[in-house]
Parts: structure tokens; sequence; C-alpha cells
């Protein structure tokens, strides 16, 4: 079963770190998709820009309505996810709990609906 892990952190809080401690946050990200690839868990990863380079979009009405950053005024925002394979949300939580990015924000583990497949 896939689930998306996504993550969660204050953007705001993330830029003010300085750029070496930076870079041994995402030295541990990659070390963490080390540990996933090794229990044959790990699919896809990537990192999001800052949320005001997002949009959001919705055509009520047929009509198209664009607007700056994401929907959702919060604290954290969506950083960026890991997409994995689990046999079960009880593995899947296990294998969040040793990303590094939930020491500084909070993964969300949301399992890939069953009855979709696209195409």
């Amino acid at each position: 079963m896939k689930f998306l892990l996504m993550l969660y952190a204050d953007e705001k809080a993330g830029a003010t770190i300085p750029p070496e401690q930076m870079a041994g946050f995402m030295d541990q990200m990659a070390a963490y998709q080390q540990v996933l690839e090794k229990a044959r868990a790990f699919i896809d990863t990537a990192a999001l820009q800052m949320t005001g380079a997002a949009r959001t979009i919705a055509a009520p009405d047929g009509q198209l309505q664009v607007h700056d950053g994401p929907y959702a005024d919060t604290r954290e925002q969506f950083g960026g996810y890991f997409i994995i394979e689990a046999p079960d949300m009880d593995e899947a939580i296990r294998l969040a709990s040793l990303c590094p990015a939930a020491r500084w924000g909070k993964i969300e583990i949301r399992p890939y609906h069953p009855g979709y497949s696209p195409g």
C-alpha cells in the first residue's frame, strides 16, 4: 500500500536557519531516504518552494480564480513529501517516525485511495 508523508514546518523559522546548519538538515533527510531505500519502502520525494511561489486556483461557476500562496493561512506550511510503500498504517507510522522532519515540524501520513488507478 502506498502512503504520502506530507512534511509541514514553519517556513519563516526555516528561512532564518544559517546555510551550513540547513545543509546539515538536508544531509539528515538524504540519510532518511537511504533508510527508506534499504527498507524497500522508498518510492519518491521532493522539496517544495516557499509558499510565496504557490498559487491556489478554483473555478466556481466555470470562472477561473487564481490566488497567491496557499489556501490555508497556518503557522506550518507543506514543504515537501515522501511517497512510501508499507503493508499497513502501523508500518507507515514507524517509517515516518524515523524522518528527521518530525523533529522540527509535523508529518501527515495519508494512504492512497485503494480504488483509484490513474489512466
